[in-house]
Parts: C-alpha cells; sequence; structure tokens
C-alpha cells in the first residue's frame, strides 16, 4: 500500500533519517518493519508554538516495494560535437541549464562568458576583500555560476508556473549537492559547495562535445537584415550561429548599452534598491524560535518580512541565516552589497537585504534616461556610497536605530563585512522616498518580530542589485527579441527571473523554444 502523510517531529527526530520508520510508524500505529521504503517529500520547520516542531511530508509503501525508486546519477548525453551551433552568452544558471537543455535535445552550445572559471574567480573575489581591487569581468556577480554561486546558493523559488522545478534541483543532486535541497521548504547548497557542483555542470557540457570559452567579454551581437548571426568578442573574435541565447545577468550594463546603441527596444521595469541589515544571529534565533540558545537540532532561523509603506512595498530579500556580507560590486567606484551563507549557515550573524519597490514612475525625474532610469538612480547610490566609504570597497553603515532617528551613529556593532564598515547618514545618502520608507519599515518590522529593531544591529549601503532595472522585451510565443530573430533574451539580465532556480528554468524555457525553430 502506498500513503503519502505528514507528521510532526521533534528539531532531534528529524535530524536522524535512521529514526524516521520509527516516528511515521509510531503515528500510525504499526510495526516499522512494514514500512518498507520511506521517501521523503517535505520538511519545514514550524515555529509556531513554543514548542517548535519540524513538519516532515513523506511518501510511504506499506508491505511492499515500490516499483521504481528514483536514482540521482549523472545522465550520458550523446555526441553533439558536430551538430547543430546556438550561442549561450553568459554561464551563469540560466546559459548553464539553458546549455543542458540543447545537448539533450540534440544540438550544441557553445558558452561565452566574460569572467573567470569558477576556481579562478575566487583569486578575483579574494582581491576585492583584502584589496579593494574589483576585477570589472570577474568578482561576485561576474564569472562561471553566475552570481549566486559566490553569495550563497539559495535555491527558493515562488516561480512554479514557469517549469519544473523538482528537475532543476535533481540536476544539482547528481551533480553533487545533497538530496536535502529536494525537500526542504527553503533549500540551500551554500557557498562552499556550490562552485564544486558548477564544475560538474562545466565537466558535463564539454564531455558533451559543448563549447565553453572564459575571458571572453562580448563587444557586439551580429544582427543582419533583421536576423542574428552570431556574436564578436572584444578582441574582434567572431562566433557564428543561427541562434543566440543571451543570459548575461542583472549587472552586465554594458550589453543593455550595446543593445540600446545597435536600435534594440529596452523597457524599464520596477525593481528595488535599499540596505543590508545584519543581526546577531542569537537575536534572530531568539525571536523565531523563542528560545535561546536555540536547540543544536534546528537550523540557524530565518525570517522574511514585507509591509507596505506609503503604496510602495518594503521587503526582506535574499535572507541569509548564519551568514556574512559582501561585496558586489562589479567595478571600481561603486558600493554594493550582498549576502551569503556557507552550507553550515554557522557564522554568528544573520543579514537580509531590506529593500523597497521602485516603479519607473518614482524616478520620473530621470526620465531624460529613457530605459535606463532606473539603472542612473542605482549608479548615483553606489556612488554616493563609494564616496561615503573613503572611496574604497569599505561600506558606509549605521545602527537601525540612528537611522530610524536620522542621526549619524558614533560608533558600530561588530560586522561580518570583511572590507570593512565606516559610519555614515544612510538616511541622507539614499534618496528620500527609499530612505523614508525604510524607516517606517524597520519600526512596522519590530511589531511584527519584536526586537527586530535595535542598536545591536547596523545596516550597510547599498543593496541595488536584487534585480535589473531593464527588461529586453521578447514575444511571448517564441521568446525571442521583439526585433531580432534568433535573438533569445535570457534570465535575470533580461528581466525574467530572479534567483538561481528561476534563472535555471527561464534558461531551459528559452532552449526549448530554439529547439522548437532551429532543430530540423
Amino acid at each position: 500500500m502506498r500513503k503519502e502523510i505528514e507528521i510532526a517531529m521533534t528539531p532531534k527526530q528529524a535530524a536522524d533519517p535512521s529514526g524516521w520508520k520509527t516516528a511515521f510508524a509510531h503515528v500510525l500505529r504499526i510495526q516499522p518493519g512494514r514500512i518498507k521504503y520511506l521517501n521523503p517529500l517535505q520538511r519545514s520547520v514550524d515555529a509556531r508554538s513554543s514548542k517548535v516542531k519540524v513538519r516532515m511530508k513523506a511518501e510511504l509503501f506499506i508491505d511492499e516495494q515500490p516499483i521504481e525508486v528514483r536514482k540521482f546519477i549523472r545522465k550520458s548525453y550523446n555526441d553533439v560535437s558536430r551538430k547543430i551551433p546556438v550561442i549561450v552568452v553568459g554561464a551563469g544558471p540560466a546559459g548553464l541549464f539553458a546549455a543542458l537543455t540543447l545537448i539533450e535535445n540534440g544540438m550544441k552550445p557553445i558558452i561565452i562568458e566574460r569572467g573567470k572559471d569558477v576556481k579562478a574567480r575566487k583569486f578575483d573575489i579574494a582581491q576585492i576583500n583584502r584589496e579593494h581591487i574589483v576585477n570589472p569581468d570577474s568578482n561576485y556577480c561576474f564569472g562561471e555560476g553566475g552570481a549566486g554561486t559566490y553569495s550563497d546558493g539559495k535555491l527558493y523559488t515562488r516561480s512554479s508556473k514557469r517549469g519544473n522545478i523538482s528537475e532543476i534541483l535533481a540536476m544539482l543532486v547528481s551533480h553533487g549537492a545533497e538530496e536535502d535541497i529536494l525537500i526542504d521548504s527553503h533549500p540551500h547548497i551554500g557557498t562552499d559547495k556550490l562552485p564544486a557542483i558548477i564544475a560538474a555542470l562545466r565537466q558535463t557540457i564539454l564531455d558533451a562535445g559543448g563549447e565553453i570559452y572564459f575571458n571572453k567579454r562580448i563587444s557586439d551581437i551580429l544582427i543582419q537584415n533583421g536576423k542574428v548571426k552570431g556574436v564578436e568578442d572584444k578582441n574582434g573574435e567572431r562566433f557564428e550561429a543561427q541562434a543566440v541565447i543571451l543570459a548575461t545577468g542583472h549587472s552586465a550594463r554594458d550589453i543593455y548599452e550595446l543593445l540600446h546603441s545597435k536600435g534594440l527596444a529596452l523597457e524599464a521595469k520596477s525593481f528595488a534598491l535599499g540596505v543590508r541589515a545584519e543581526h546577531p544571529q542569537a537575536l534572530i534565533d531568539s525571536i523565531q524560535y523563542r528560545q535561546s540558545p536555540r536547540d543544536i537540532y534546528l537550523p540557524a532561523a530565518p525570517y522574511s518580512l514585507v509591509k507596505q509603506v506609503e503604496g510602495r512595498g518594503v521587503f526582506s530579500f535574499c535572507m541569509c541565516p548564519g551568514g556574512i556580507i559582501v561585496p558586489a560590486a562589479t567595478e571600481s567606484g561603486q558600493v554594493v552589497v550582498n549576502g551569503m551563507s556557507n552550507s553550515r549557515r554557522n557564522s554568528p550573524y544573520a543579514n537580509s537585504g531590506i529593500v523597497v519597490q521602485i516603479d519607473p514612475s518614482d524616478i520620473a525625474y530621470l526620465s531624460e534616461y529613457g530605459p535606463f532610469a532606473g539603472l542612473e538612480l542605482q549608479r548615483r547610490v553606489e556612488d554616493a556610497c563609494w564616496r561615503a566609504s573613503g572611496m574604497n570597497q569599505s561600506a558606509p553603515a549605521q545602527r537601525i536605530s540612528d537611522f530610524t532617528r536620522g542621526v549619524t551613529s558614533a560608533t558600530l556593532p561588530e560586522c561580518s563585512y570583511n572590507p570593512g564598515i565606516v559610519p555614515a547618514p544612510l538616511h541622507e545618502i539614499l534618496p528620500p522616498f527609499v530612505a523614508g520608507r525604510l524607516q517606517e519599515a524597520f519600526l512596522q518590522f519590530d511589531k511584527m518580530m519584536k526586537g527586530y529593531h535595535t542598536s545591536e544591529a547596523v545596516i550597510l549601503g547599498t543593496e541595488s542589485r536584487t534585480s535589473s532595472p531593464i527588461r529586453i522585451p521578447r514575444n511571448a510565443d517564441t521568446l525571442e527579441h521583439i526585433s531580432v530573430a534568433g535573438l533569445f533574451p535570457c534570465g535575470e539580465g533580461a528581466g525574467y527571473s530572479g534567483g538561481i532556480v528561476s534563472s535555471a528554468m527561464d534558461g531551459v524555457s528559452c532552449a526549448q523554444a530554439v529547439v522548437k525553430k532551429y532543430r530540423k
């Protein structure tokens, strides 16, 4: 007999898979030996009462074996080295999963990445932290694996209608991710483990006959008679194909400028901008779990906050329990911050982006920049933070309690941000329509999480790369650019996803659209 059931476990029970059958058998009032196979489906922490539980949903086979047990082994693909080539610009999740989908369908991906491979990229990231030097082609945003590789590897998405989330997760598991990501309600790989998984994905693509080129920044998209013909890199090397999947990420501003210079349509879209807030993890644990210290079998507590302030959403973004804050600038002359966690999430700090939704109508005073108005706002704030930092990668910072009062902090608490923090009036640096909403939101958040608004917490500027302020418009049916046949804008940089999983799913969709049109 097959049965699906959800039960509540103690954190200790949930942490020990060897005892799961016993826990389910107890609820069903049967002997554990009658459960021949247990397939965990979902696991989540339930902290709604004072006694924190873990809810576990599983598929059980009682008195019988399942017909088939799913195994997560790396697929072996047919050789595509002589098949129809498709250029994929960008080796982030959208580009990598587009390439894998092309291979599955008998087409040859040629991936062109402006940054370095995932291993070499680590040295440029270390240089930002230690020497405040930003390589504009290899940093936290650019390089193999994309922005998520060295900034956390969270896999949570609400975009279930865009594709098969489970297939994306299964592909990651077959390349080295823990199977826990298949059942956790907020799956997370961790910055310490994701690089090896990305390298394994690369090897699968190469083994199947795909090509990958690093350190090649695209300087031109070749178009003739309204059809794409290929791309050219900054050194004049050309790559030709009938189809180009453009998966360059939300910070590839030069690509937007290239498209605009060629007369291709771009659209302004809503985005978000704000700060990154950091609290002691023990404080967040005590608020969320109502216990201090937290149970050793419970994970570092996360939170999710959202509030409407003067008609705009103010919300937490990319929350990193047990994490650290990292520098995410993509060129000198700007300070940008982001957050990340390793797989164990064992840092003494919890951080999250706290950002304000910005609609194009909010920045009408920048209308002279056309579709680049949002990008201009990002640049102005990033530049102001750079100047406030002392013109290096130190971040301007303020205690939350001082920020809401509108005073510069005399002192700052300890912070995980490696390049360092300096006291600065973020309430003046941020645009008034952003700062004012943040000040009100922090007070409101304290009513939702008593103790959140505290002098122990610090905010850093600026969290400006939550998403792209520009969309590259595409045909809803073919997914091609509205005016160029064969050009497929894809992922976060095109304005159609946000995060690793939704970007991967959009990469799959764009590759399927290419296959539908060109494979004959």
